[in-house]
């Protein structure tokens, strides 16, 4: 067989090309690989190494999350009336994607439209990576709208406003010193701080997917629905609580005082149907008031009781079996103790009155000469077991507790003065419901401002659902000791006949003292304190004016005690007992 021939060229150029479309198949393979092994290893980055990082940037950038304001609890009177309400208000927001270039610019329309604070509003303006920052919260509507207004007629964007309810308070000045009020971002004073868990709920919030800045219809959305407030009842008259108010008006600025209280008791109860502070303001508009008068000076200032303490004294005496109101006592022109002297507010020389007769004059050297039948610690512990030296706990933040010094620590000076109410200090709740325990029978009651019960931010519960009791002195001690306090009032007999009330038997007792003021004494303090119908009693009054220019306890807390209580038996259609009054013998 022929050898076959060798190839030509044609069949040499046709091996060549295979070649290279077979080379050039293998580096485009080669090239595949490489690109789907840098896939691979991406997707292995994503789904192994760090998801959720990445899933969390993914859902930020396409979701969007917004609060849903709770709504406030109301504060409301006794009666369902309001005090204080949450009305229509908005909230205005910024989205720091929009503001961010232009941040001091807007920051600085904001602080002059709501008066907020530039420096923290353009750091909110500029937060990296958030869409959604607070700028102010119940804000008034007319108010918040004009503020984005202003924003946008700058030709400025990145600013709206959402629902957010606003406080309002329709009563102004009535009962401003003890519910307090609202600031844009918080509870500030009074009971709406106080007790601001139970009124302001729980926000809740909508969280939904959003693209090109609006909400897609049909995407994933979740929503946590706010828990409203709950309302807070108070033991408070709304009518009452403002006649007082208006009454102690008067009374303070018709003497020249510097300030002054006045509070109405519920006899039985201990509940607080007004508690009044001069000098007040309108919690509508707080930031007019000065600082020092937005809290409430009867729960939070003590000062020296003077001669009201006398009350408690003679109660005690009594309950203890040393005196009788009819017990003698020689009452001399002074009395020299430890080196000092002791006196009455008024000259007189040698006095033969009864223990019915120093209340009614309201004699320090007659009580400190009855009191001298008590030990200091038997003293103390009857004080005690009044309330003073502790405070009521009533409920509202920065109550003082007052003084009231360990017996073992009393000088026979002190002795003698805290018998008669000095040496010892007492805040205005403290000392009526003192008062209050001769007027119930010789039984404390525990004083309240809250309707059934509920809990403060410091966890205490109070309301007139936990109102407390205990015994301090006999049934019989209080009435005699009540019976003494009638003659007080007794034109003929005592040092307060205006603070009678026409047809209806009165007891009750005046007092005047210094004022403690950096460790010295500086003015006084003049006060009355008391109850009717005596011989069966329904609400107690304790009047106090601080610094008046002129007058006593009787001359000028007498007046407005009566018109206070003449005013409340009346609202409340008291019928007088028709009992003669008392005619214990105030000399012999």
């Amino acid at each position: 067989m022929a050898p076959r021939p060798a190839p030509t060229g044609p069949t040499l150029r046709r091996n060549g090309a295979r070649g290279s479309v077979q080379l050039r198949l293998r580096i485009g393979l080669v090239l595949i690989a490489m690109v789907v092994s840098l896939f691979a290893a991406r997707l292995v980055q994503l789904q192994g190494i760090d998801p959720g990082q990445y899933a969390a940037m993914a859902a930020e950038r396409g979701t969007r999350t917004v609060t849903l304001p709770a709504a406030r609890g109301d504060i409301l009177d006794r009666d369902g009336d309001p005090i204080a309400v949450s009305v229509t208000g908005l909230m205005v927001i910024a989205d720091p994607s929009l503001t961010s270039d232009k941040a001091p610019e807007i920051a600085r329309i904001l602080a002059d439209s709501l008066g907020v604070d530039y420096f923290s509003t353009l750091d909110r303006l500029r937060t990296d990576g958030s869409r959604y920052e607070y700028i102010a919260r119940r804000v008034p509507a007319t108010t918040a709208l004009d503020a984005v207004a202003a924003v946008k007629e700058e030709g400025l964007g990145g600013v709206y406003t959402e629902q957010d309810p606003v406080r309002d308070y329709p009563a102004g000045e009535v009962a401003a010193n003890l519910v307090g009020f609202m600031g844009t971002d918080e509870a500030l004073y009074g009971l709406e701080r106080t007790f601001d868990p139970l009124l302001a709920g729980e926000d809740g919030s909508a969280t939904y997917q959003v693209s090109g800045g609006n909400r897609l219809p049909r995407g994933e959305s979740s929503t946590v629905e706010p828990t409203d407030g709950s309302d807070l009842t108070l033991t408070i008259d709304r009518d009452v609580q403002w006649y007082v108010q208006q009454v102690l008006r008067e009374t303070v600025e018709g003497s020249g005082g510097e300030s002054g209280v006045a509070i109405v008791e519920d006899t039985r109860t201990g509940e607080i149907l007004a508690l009044a502070d001069y000098p007040t303001y309108d919690a509508s508009e707080p930031l007019a008031a000065d600082e020092s008068d937005l809290g409430s000076r009867a729960l939070s200032d003590v000062y020296e009781p003077g001669s009201v303490e006398k009350a408690l004294t003679m109660a005690a005496l009594i309950d203890a079996g040393k005196v009788t109101p009819e017990t003698r006592i020689t009452v001399p022109s002074h009395l020299e103790r430890q080196g000092r002297r002791i006196g009455d507010y008024w000259e007189h020389d040698t006095l033969r009155l009864t223990l019915a007769g120093v209340l009614a004059k309201s004699s320090n050297i007659g009580t400190v000469l009855a009191n001298d039948a008590f030990s200091s610690a038997e003293l103390h512990d009857y004080l005690t077991a009044f309330g003073l030296g502790q405070p009521t706990n009533v409920g509202v933040r920065g109550e003082a507790s007052g003084i009231l010094p360990p017996a073992d620590d009393w000088t026979q000076m002190e002795h003698d003065r805290i018998a008669f109410g000095q040496s010892l200090s007492v805040n205005a709740l403290q000392m009526i419901s003192a008062v209050n325990t001769i007027a119930n029978g010789g039984v404390y009651v525990s004083p309240s401002l809250v309707e059934g019960e509920a809990t403060t931010a410091d966890g205490l519960t109070v309301g007139t659902d936990t109102t407390t009791t205990r015994r301090v002195v006999s049934e019989e001690a209080a009435a005699e000791t009540a019976e003494m306090m009638e003659r007080v009032v007794d034109p003929d007999a005592g040092v307060a006949p205006g603070a009678r009330v026409e047809g209806y038997r009165v007891a009750g007792k005046t007092g005047t003292a210094q004022r403690a003021v950096d460790g010295g004494y500086d003015g006084t303090s003049v006060s009355f304190a008391g109850f009717a119908p005596a011989d069966d009693p329904r609400f107690t009054v304790y009047v106090v004016v601080h610094d008046p220019a002129s007058g006593g306890g009787g001359s000028v807390a007498g007046p407005a005690f009566s018109r206070i209580m003449s005013h409340v038996l009346r609202t409340y259609a008291v019928a007088p007992t028709g009992t003669p009054a008392s005619d214990l013998p105030v000399e012999w």
